[in-house]
């Protein structure tokens, strides 16, 4: 909402006040040092709107992502711009206990390059790849991070910081830094990411939907073969089985040992093993035997993501997470499966693209999440 300010007209649209109320909050909370303006807003032919925004004197946000591969720390301001972003390799499954201790490292340090203090933090929000119960900032037998499960992610980080702390599936978050990005104008849309899992954030009536436990949109387990690979979750033909980085991985390797791909094949054997970017990379370069494995993995998400766009029937499906890097070719081969499988009203207005936020989705939806729940802490206090 105050990502880029807001002009004094929709405070009090948004805050369903009268334009009389509304200036008088706005101008108590200035002067509580709440507010600030921001300049004036481009001209449309009158007298330029203010614009208004969080202070940015009010403190910092941090925010955390962690992937099952790596993990993405930030120091932002009250209206989220980054002020101080680290990204590292770092496997999950090495457990809470050295993977927390680098995250609190890393925050310190992006603090002392801001000039701030842990004392100025207002909130803290952290991303993790698996189910999480909400209330209890808590993950719930996490597929692919089992040391973590029943851990106080909350109790650690307390360890360090007086500020609140608040924890949800990462892809949540990402939904949520695109519904900030878009100041809430988009009301039904689903977040897509692709890395070592494939999970959903779902945005309906403008709310992050997490269920009644946290764990709607584990859409990773819906399975789009029954005579498919066994899953880590103990199912047969999960689509994060056969079309998450792991698999294409796999997929890459056994066409290069097949000889189906020299340039695969070049790779593994500089390289020892096969990583999604590899492909990607020979995909971009013209590779067959990579361009199939790409459309292979686009067909079977965009197979999965039929049945969510008949049951959901939202406005976008926006893709992130490591897939991004793979080209226009996945796209459109999660595309052309979507169209193919989904019903034609469902379809009639679906928009589907990469995430706009790109890599920061998370941190910003990290950070968004820590202000939009410190904040109504605040007012039920």
């Amino acid at each position: 909402m105050w990502s880029t300010g807001l002009p004094r007209e929709a405070v009090a649209h948004r805050a369903e006040l009268s334009r009389t109320r509304a200036n008088a909050a706005v101008a108590s909370l200035m002067e509580q040092g709440l507010l600030e303006q921001a300049g004036p807003q481009a001209s449309t032919g009158g007298r330029r709107a203010e614009t208004l925004r969080l202070a940015r004197t009010l403190g910092v946000v941090l925010a955390v992502d962690l992937g099952a591969t790596g993990l993405d720390v930030a120091v932002l301001t009250p209206d989220l711009r980054i002020l101080e972003r680290h990204a590292e390799a770092m496997d999950v499954r090495r457990g809470p206990g050295l993977v927390l201790s680098r995250v609190r490292a890393l925050l310190r340090e992006l603090l002392a390059r801001c000039g701030a203090t842990p004392r100025q933090v207002l909130a803290i929000g952290l991303g993790v790849p698996g189910p999480v119960d909400f209330d209890h900032a808590q993950l719930v037998a996490p597929p692919l991070m089992p040391e973590w499960d029943g851990f106080s992610i909350r109790d650690d980080l307390r360890a360090d910081y007086a500020a609140p702390v608040f924890v949800d599936n990462d892809v949540n978050l990402m939904a949520l830094g695109e519904l900030w990005r878009l100041q809430r104008s988009l009301k039904n849309f689903v977040v897509i990411k692709v890395g070592t899992g494939i999970g959903c954030g779902i945005v309906c009536q403008g709310q992050v939907y997490r269920g009644v436990n946290g764990s709607a949109g584990d859409v990773g387990h819906i399975c789009v073969d029954p005579q498919g690979p066994r899953c880590h979750c103990g199912n047969l033909g999960c689509v994060e089985a056969m079309a998450a980085g792991p698999a294409i991985a796999r997929m890459a390797t056994e066409a290069a040992q097949a000889g189906k791909s020299p340039m695969l094949a070049q790779l593994l054997d500089e390289r020892g093993v096969l990583t999604p970017a590899d492909v990607a990379q020979a995909s971009r370069a013209g590779d067959a035997a990579s361009n199939a494995i790409v459309q292979r993995a686009g067909a079977l998400i965009g197979q999965m993501l039929a049945s969510v766009v008949n049951f959901f029937n939202p406005s976008h499906v926006f893709i992130g997470g490591g897939v991004t890097r793979t080209g226009p070719l996945f796209l459109a081969s999660v595309r052309q499966s979507i169209y193919h499988r989904s019903l034609a009203l469902s379809t009639r207005h679906l928009e589907i693209q990469y995430t706009p936020l790109g890599d920061e989705a998370g941190v910003v939806g990290a950070g968004a999440l820590a202000l939009q729940q410190a904040m109504l802490q605040g007012a039920t206090a």
